[in-house]
Parts: C-alpha cells; sequence; structure tokens
C-alpha cells in the first residue's frame, strides 16, 4: 500500500506541477480574468431579469387591481347616472303634469267668479231695457277693459308703466298732453 501511495502522491505531485506551469502562462491569466469577468457579468444580468420578472409581476398584478378598481368605479359611476337621469325624467314629467294642471286650473273660474258674471249679466241686461243711452256707453267701456286685460296679459301695459310712468297712468285723451309736457321739459 505505501507503493500505492507513494506513486499516487508522485501523480499528484506531477498534476501539481502541470498545474502551476499552466497557470505561469499569461494566455491562462487572462483566460481566468476573462471567464472571471464574464461570470459576474452573467450573474449580474442574471439577478436583474430576476429582478425585472419580480417587478414585472408586481405591476401586472397593481395593474389588475387599478382596472377591477376602475370598473367598480365606473360601474358606480353608471347606476348614479342612470339614477340621476330617471330622476331627471320623473321630474320634467312632474313638471309638464303641473305646467297642464296650472294651464288648466287657469282656464277655469271660480265659483265667485261666476256668480260676479252672472249678477254682472244680469245687471247689464236690466240696464239695457231701462237706459236707452246705456248700450253704447256699456259695449266701449268692455272694449276699452278687454284690450287693458290684453295688454296687462302680455305684460305691454306693465312695460309701459316702467319706461313711462305718467303715461302708464294717464288715460288715452291725456297720453299726447303727457308727452308734450315731458318734451317741453326737455
Amino acid at each position: 500500500m505505501i507503493g500505492l501511495n507513494e506513486n499516487s502522491s508522485s501523480i499528484v505531485i506531477n498534476i501539481m506541477e502541470a498545474v502551476l506551469e499552466i497557470l505561469k502562462q499569461p494566455f491562462i491569466w487572462g483566460l481566468l480574468v476573462g471567464l472571471l469577468i464574464a461570470f459576474f457579468m452573467w450573474k449580474s444580468g442574471y439577478t436583474a431579469a430576476q429582478h425585472l420578472k419580480k417587478e414585472a409581476k408586481r405591476v401586472n398584478e397593481e395593474m389588475k387591481e387599478l382596472q377591477n378598481h376602475l370598473n367598480t368605479q365606473l360601474k358606480i359611476n353608471a347606476t348614479g347616472n342612470e339614477k340621476l337621469t330617471q330622476e331627471l325624467d320623473a321630474l320634467k314629467e312632474q313638471n309638464e303634469n303641473l305646467r297642464v294642471n296650472i294651464a288648466s286650473i287657469q282656464q277655469k273660474p271660480d265659483k265667485a267668479e261666476l256668480k260676479h258674471l252672472q249678477v254682472t249679466e244680469k245687471a247689464v241686461s236690466l240696464m239695457r231695457e231701462q237706459a236707452p243711452g246705456f248700450a253704447t256707453a256699456w259695449e266701449k267701456a268692455l272694449r276699452e277693459a278687454e284690450e287693458e286685460y290684453a295688454n296687462a296679459e302680455n305684460g305691454l301695459s306693465k312695460l309701459v308703466k316702467k319706461v313711462i310712468p305718467r303715461l302708464g297712468k294717464s288715460t288715452e285723451k291725456e297720453a299726447p298732453k303727457a308727452i308734450e309736457a315731458e318734451s317741453a321739459d326737455s
């Protein structure tokens, strides 16, 4: 066994000498340094790739979470908009109904107005029978009252009262005098 140990130790020594001889060559040193640099570059690239994979996975998860949040928010906004649209339609319908009701109420005379109208009609018919000149004066007064009421409905008399206060209060006969007085004052 001793011979085997000596023989194997001489082989190991020969191998060590050969390795040392190889290591003394500048090409081998350049090759080892180049391999060492290549190994560190590969390791750096590998860790960077692993880091990028983790970062990409995190970004994708965050994007999915944000997309789910956006979808939820859009659903909430859609239901809110739908409710607002329904409420707006209901209010428009209610507004239209109220407008129609107001128009119909304005068309219906009250009982007191009907009673007054009937009494006035009876009084007019009695006056026509009893006073012979009453009919022409009554018809003229009635036409003037109807014109004044129509002007008030259109807002013309309100406008006249605001623009020319004296003219709005005066009668038709006094209107030219009021205009002449205003032009004389100027």
